[in-house]
């Protein structure tokens, strides 16, 4: 059993997570879709799945539980995360990072349109969407402002400024790994108030753990970026590879930890407060995963989740009733969408990696990928539990 939930905590020899807080979308209109040759499109496939096994391993290992009929569009979203992710290691300025952050913005409005540039990630997006559009008979579609919000975020973090504080780390999350999530849903298609509010959850804790886990890559960056083997920025939540080091924790807690950043820069783990820093952003992320699992007993016990969803209303988040067409519970919805909810597993994992080392987020082993990532995602998927 985990030790996360334990209620107290101890010195810091000792740390344990404590708990700190607690229909159908309309999307954007889009033209019909005329797919890409067969040729192309399974080039790009090939590519994008090179991709994610090099760059982002957890993605690419949760794949196989994303239902068949999304899955090209989930391969090609992924790769476009990595793409994004990886500007600022391919570029030589933020100047053309940001020329490259604009081409995926036109490009995003071509693949809407159904003229992809012949870019391998947007010929794959697009016959994905192309063929989503056929299934639904067209009425079930891609929200351009989510793609455009991933982007936008990656922008604001193309210099790696610190994040002022842990509702700026929460909102960062919100709007990639949980955006990431609600793009997956809308391609199975799933159009659900709970759906959505149990991804917004989930993302959010991968995102703050993903940060985390790339403090140690951001703050000591190598000469060319080189994440470790499987595991690149998009799955350590990089926005790339910064030239100087860079120590991306909220600037809030690290004052009330009374962290500096020139001492994490010289002294790693041993730098006064880091270990206290980072107990309490990852409790932040735990609280997360918590909140889903309770949501989830509340929906076994037949009760609705417990809470409002924070972002029912915003764009994206209006529900009509495209993906209720079936007549499903909300727990029924939960249980077909439930790969895309996969992601909580490996954060899980880290996260309690992260405790046995005493939050010492310098520890190499926590750059590694975990071989029980397959087969725990395996018993989630069939058990339905995270």
């Amino acid at each position: 059993m985990s030790l996360f939930k334990e209620a107290a905590r101890p010195c810091r020899a000792t740390r344990r997570y404590t708990r700190g807080f607690q229909h159908v979308r309309v999307f954007s209109a889009s033209r019909s879709i005329a797919a890409p040759t067969r040729e192309e499109v399974q080039g790009a496939h090939q590519y994008c799945v090179a991709l994610l096994s090099k760059y982002d391993r957890p993605s690419y290992t949760l794949s196989t539980f994303i239902p068949p009929h999304a899955r090209s569009f989930y391969l090609a979203l992924r790769a476009l995360n990595v793409s994004l992710s990886t500007i600022p290691d391919t570029t030589s300025s933020p100047t053309i990072g940001l020329m490259r952050l604009q081409f995926w913005r036109d490009a995003v409005n071509k693949i809407l349109a159904g003229s992809p540039p012949k870019e391998p990630v947007a010929i794959l997006m697009a016959a994905a969407i192309s063929e989503l559009h056929e299934r639904t008979q067209g009425r079930a579609r891609i929200s351009k402002g989510w793609l455009t919000r991933i982007i936008n975020t990656r922008e604001q973090t193309l210099t790696n400024d610190p994040y002022p504080n842990i509702a700026a780390l929460e909102s960062y999350a919100e709007n990639t790994y949980s955006t990431l999530m609600y793009l997956t849903l809308a391609a199975l298609p799933m159009t659900s108030v709970t759906a959505d509010h149990v991804a917004s959850h989930i993302g959010k804790a991968v995102g703050i753990a993903a940060v985390l886990r790339g403090l140690p890559l951001l703050a000591f960056p190598a000469p060319t970026s080189q994440a470790p083997s499987g595991e690149g920025a998009a799955s350590l939540g990089l926005s790339g590879g910064a030239r100087q080091g860079a120590v991306m924790l909220p600037l809030d807690v690290m004052a009330q930890a009374g962290v500096k950043e020139e001492e994490v820069l010289r002294k790693g783990a041993e730098a006064d407060g880091l270990r206290d820093a980072v107990f309490t952003v990852a409790t932040r992320a735990n609280d997360h995963l918590i909140t889903v699992e309770e949501m989830l007993s509340n929906l076994r016990a037949g009760e609705d989740v417990g809470h409002d969803f924070e972002h029912e209303g915003e764009e994206g988040h209006e529900y009509n009733s495209v993906g209720s067409a079936r007549g499903e519970a909300p727990l029924d919805e939960i249980h077909r969408a439930f790969g895309v909810f996969l992601p909580a597993v490996g954060t899980r994992l880290w996260l309690d990696r992260l405790q046995q080392f005493d939050f010492d987020v310098f520890r190499p082993e926590l750059l590694q990928g975990d071989w029980k990532l397959p087969w725990k995602a395996y018993l989630a998927y069939q058990r339905k539990r995270l």
